[in-house]
């Protein structure tokens, strides 16, 4: 199992977070019948944490012309609005959550190049928030495809999220489905597409990164 490069650190933080709980109830916890499943609890979380920053593989969909999910999640937004921050023009929204229990790596929605990337700090309101987009600590990397179109999305923290790895550097080539970051716990994945495209799922819909084809541009 591959484990997010940036999240070395918080896995080791956990673990040792866990050994002081484990060696704490071994000291004070007499009953036999209390203490083993605390035990198993505190394993059951450390291997579940481990996984939560894995980096799954996937069979990748997407290209210069099929947009993929950027995350795991469940389709909140599928609208048109103004976005406000680096378009700054009519486009089509599409919004996925990941819940607590989701894998929270990302991955490139579409070949292309990153022509612009931005981390903004911010606030960590609950990532359903309809201002989080803009409010909440967030990146906004904007790539072009091969025929010009243009694709932002955002990495929203959310009310758990302490952390968004990114590794998007402006004029990098990127190829749909290969990992661009990731958001330690609950957060969201906002997308900006062109009015024109052909957007393949809606509200409540299910997604998986990597091989969920959200739109054709």
């Amino acid at each position: 199992m591959k484990i997010d490069r940036d999240s070395y650190g918080s896995i080791a933080l956990i673990y040792g977070i866990s050994l002081a709980a484990a060696v704490l109830l071994i000291c004070l916890v007499k009953n036999p019948l209390i203490l083993w499943p605390c035990i198993a609890l505190i394993l059951w979380f450390d291997i579940w944490q481990t996984a939560f920053f894995r980096v799954p593989r996937r069979n990748r969909k997407g290209s210069s012309s099929l947009v993929t999910s950027v995350a795991d999640g469940r389709v909140v937004i599928v609208d048109k609005v103004i976005e406000p921050e680096v378009l700054k023009r009519e486009c089509i929204q599409i919004s996925v959550y990941m819940n607590f229990f989701d894998v929270h790596s990302n991955f490139w929605p579409m070949d292309g190049k990153v022509k612009s990337y931005e981390y903004h700090p911010g606030d960590h309101f609950y990532a359903s928030h309809p201002k989080a987009s803009v409010l909440n600590e967030h990146t906004c990397v904007l790539m072009r495809n091969k025929d010009g179109k243009e694709l932002l999305f955002k990495q929203i923290a959310g009310g758990f999220a302490r952390r968004i790895a990114c590794h998007a550097e402006p004029g990098q080539t990127v190829s749909a489905g290969s990992q661009c970051g990731i958001i330690k716990f609950g957060s969201r994945i906002d997308m900006f597409l062109p009015l024109d495209a052909k957007v393949n799922v809606k509200v409540g819909d299910l997604v998986r990164a990597c091989e969920t084809v959200l739109a054709e541009i």
